[in-house]
C-alpha cells in the first residue's frame, strides 16, 4: 500500500511516520519544512521512505504524488486558533484551499484518513456534551475551516474524518503551545501558572494514540469508512484545573493560580464522547498521567521556544 502523507514532518507525522513504516508501507512524506526541523532523520534509513520538500498548495507539486497514492494522510495544517489567527491568509490557502486542491485531483477509489478537530463543537449542547452528531458551533478560524474541510470530505466516497481532542506527549517536532504540553513545560521550568477560565473541560489524546487511530482506520477501513469519529481519552474529559492538580500531583513544587481579571481567548468548553471509535475496538493506549511523567523527564532536557507555533 502507497500512502502519502502531507506535512509528515510535523508534530504527528514524525510521530505516525515510523509506526507506517513499520507495518510495511510504502510512504512519501510532502513537507515544505518550515519549522527547518529534522524530525524524520531516523527513517531516512528505510527504502519505503521518500521525502518531497514541497508545497502542499501547488497543484504541480501535489498532483503527481497523489496519482500514485491508494491512501492520503493530509496533515499539513496550520494547527490551531492562536496561529490562524496570526497568519490567517496562509493559514486559509493551507487548512482548505489545499485540501479542495486534493480532493479535486483525487479519484473516488483513493482512501482519505483526515485529522479534523472537536474544537468544533465550541461549547457542545446545553450540558457541554459532544457525539459526532451534536451540531457544530465552531469559534476560532481553525475550527471553521476543519468544519468547512469535513464536508467537502463527506462528498468524498472513500474517507474516515477523525475529531482529534486536544493533542499531548512528546514527538520528534515538538510542540510546546498545545494545552497540556504547554501547562507541564510552565511546571518545569517557571514553577508555577495563572489559569484563565479555570473550570472549562476539554478532551485529550496522546500523540501516539493518533497514529494508533490511523493505523487503526487502515486495518479496519471496511467497517469504519465514511465515517466521523470522535478521538479522544474517556476518562479525560477535565477542567483546566483538574489538569493543573494532576500536574502537581506528579510534580509538588509547581503552584497555579486562579484569574479573575481576564478570560482566556479560546472559548471551547465541552465533554467529548469516544463511544463511536471504542465501539470498533479502538482503544487509547497512554493516559493523562502517561503524558505528564514523559513530558516532564522530556522537557527536562528541552528548553527551546521555537518548538512551538506560536
Amino acid at each position: 500500500m502507497n500512502i502519502l502523507v502531507t506535512g509528515g514532518a510535523g508534530y504527528l507525522g514524525s510521530t505516525m511516520i515510523p509506526e507506517l513504516l513499520s507495518k510495511g508501507f510504502n510512504i512519501t512524506v510532502v513537507d515544505n519544512f518550515m519549522y527547518k526541523q529534522p524530525s524524520l532523520n531516523h527513517v531516512c534509513h528505510s527504502k519505503n521512505f521518500k521525502v518531497v520538500n514541497g508545497d502542499v498548495r501547488l497543484k504541480e507539486t501535489i498532483a503527481p504524488l497523489l496519482k500514485n497514492s491508494d491512501v492520503i494522510i493530509p496533515l499539513a495544517a496550520y494547527v490551531g486558533a492562536p496561529l490562524c489567527l496570526k497568519d490567517p491568509i496562509n493559514a486559509s490557502q493551507v487548512n482548505k484551499d489545499a485540501i479542495k486542491l486534493m480532493l479535486d485531483n483525487l479519484s473516488q477509489d483513493q482512501i482519505i484518513l483526515m485529522p479534523t478537530t472537536n474544537s468544533a463543537y465550541g461549547s457542545g449542547d446545553k450540558d457541554n456534551y459532544c457525539t459526532e452528531t451534536t451540531p457544530l458551533k465552531p469559534i476560532s478560524l481553525y475550527a471553521k475551516e476543519k468544519v468547512e474541510v469535513e464536508k467537502m470530505l463527506c462528498d468524498h466516497s472513500n474517507f474516515i474524518s477523525y475529531r482529534l481532542a486536544t493533542v499531548f506527549g512528546m514527538s520528534p517536532r515538538m510542540r510546546i503551545d498545545l494545552l497540556v504540553n504547554d501547562f507541564v513545560y510552565r511546571s518545569v521550568y517557571d514553577g508555577f501558572m495563572v489559569l484563565y477560565e479555570p473550570h472549562f473541560k476539554r478532551n485529550y489524546i496522546h500523540v501516539k494514540d493518533v497514529t494508533n487511530a490511523f493505523i487503526h482506520g487502515i486495518e479496519n477501513y471496511d467497517s469504519m469508512k465514511n465515517e466521523i469519529y470522535n478521538v479522544g481519552l474517556s476518562d479525560a474529559n477535565i477542567s483546566k484545573l483538574e489538569l493543573c492538580n494532576e500536574i502537581k500531583r506528579i510534580k509538588e513544587d509547581f503552584i497555579f493560580f486562579e484569574a479573575q481579571f481576564a478570560k482566556d481567548q479560546d472559548q471551547r468548553n465541552y465533554i467529548v464522547s469516544n463511544d463511536k471509535i471504542e465501539k470498533t475496538g479502538f482503544k487509547p493506549t497512554f493516559s493523562l498521567t502517561d503524558g505528564i511523567i514523559e513530558l516532564i523527564k522530556g522537557f527536562t532536557m528541552l528548553k527551546n521556544s521555537k518548538y512551538g507555533n506560536i
